[in-house]
């Protein structure tokens, strides 16, 4: 006997449902990442030429795992260097521009992008710091990062900020000190200091220098209660070092990194002045361990051990 329509819906609902759930993890959709749909507004300004990505990139970047880079941290706060780690995580996803989230699986709409989650811990006396940036940078165009968010976590409160690229640059960022709190306001466009990071893993050979108008990073403008806007930057660059100076912020970020593909990351100097001194101190970053995994498939408790080998 046939089975009637709402029968067949009874057994069709698990087969979607266990289809639903393999598609919500940072991993990949089933779908090649290199798909020829139609392609979201998002990419249709003139004034950004597309990117040809070549074969080496496409194998490393979509073999279906996440880049996991530890560091020792030593970062300078409220006068003093403290001692912590940092990650970075480099992964690649299908990301809906428009709606600016990660999607559920790949369509029309949908264009690949490459996020970084940078993740910095460490103790102030008695209490901890937990800080963690995202950056969603495009692989289709040569446009400006989709998205940069920072959050940051101590016994004091919270910060957050978010900027969106749509037409032209939004932001909105909250904190608990007075005179920060819940503000929404628009940008003109500029170089991000965050989507630098992203860039030099995908081509450093376009990466900015000379005398440009940079947004420093989401991170350092909130903990140091600066205003988010562009600031004149003087930027250098060699094979394995990528220099930002900010003359008015008296600030200098170093970028060290392997000089050939995937130009990975081996540490980082960040130069500031800190309180009413103006003494300058030197926040570092160096590597510890690179582990390619696919981490959200490593939820279990026999995968902790990988967490020791990052030595985190």
């Amino acid at each position: 006997m046939a089975l009637s329509f709402s029968r067949k819906k009874f057994l069709l609902k698990p087969i979607f449902f266990i289809l639903f759930l393999s598609l919500l993890s940072c991993g990949k959709s089933p779908l090649s990442p290199f798909h020829t749909f139609g392609i979201s507004k998002f990419f249709n300004k003139a004034d950004d030429p597309k990117r040809d990505l070549n074969q080496q990139f496409k194998q490393y970047w979509y073999d279906g795992q996440a880049e996991i880079t530890s560091f020792k941290l030593k970062q300078s706060r409220y006068g003093e260097l403290r001692e912590g780690t940092a990650v970075l995580v480099y992964v690649t996803e299908d990301f809906l521009p428009d709606e600016q989230v990660k999607a559920n699986m790949q369509n029309e709409n949908t264009v690949p992008v490459l996020k970084l989650n940078t993740t910095k811990k460490f103790l102030t006396g008695i209490y901890p710091y937990s800080i963690m940036s995202s950056t969603f940078y495009p692989l289709a165009n040569k446009s400006h990062a989709i998205k940069v968010v920072n959050s940051s976590q101590e016994w004091c409160g919270q910060m957050y900020a978010q900027l969106n690229n749509r037409d032209g640059f939004t932001v909105t960022a909250h904190d608990y000190f007075e005179g920060g709190a819940d503000q929404d306001f628009r940008l003109s466009e500029s170089i991000l200091e965050d989507e630098l990071w992203t860039q030099l893993r995908t081509a450093p050979s376009e990466l900015p220098t000379g005398s440009q108008k940079v947004i420093p990073s989401l991170e350092y403008l909130r903990l140091n209660h600066k205003k988010i806007k562009a600031y004149e930057a003087e930027i250098t660059k060699t094979d394995s070092a990528y220099r930002i100076k900010y003359s008015e912020l008296n600030r200098t970020l170093n970028i060290d990194f392997e000089p050939n593909f995937p130009f990975k990351i081996n540490g980082w100097q960040e130069t500031v002045p800190v309180g009413s001194s103006g003494k300058i101190q030197t926040s570092t970053a160096v590597k510890i361990k690179t582990l390619k995994t696919p981490y959200w498939k490593r939820t279990t408790e026999k995968y902790r051990a990988l967490r020791d080998s990052l030595k985190i």
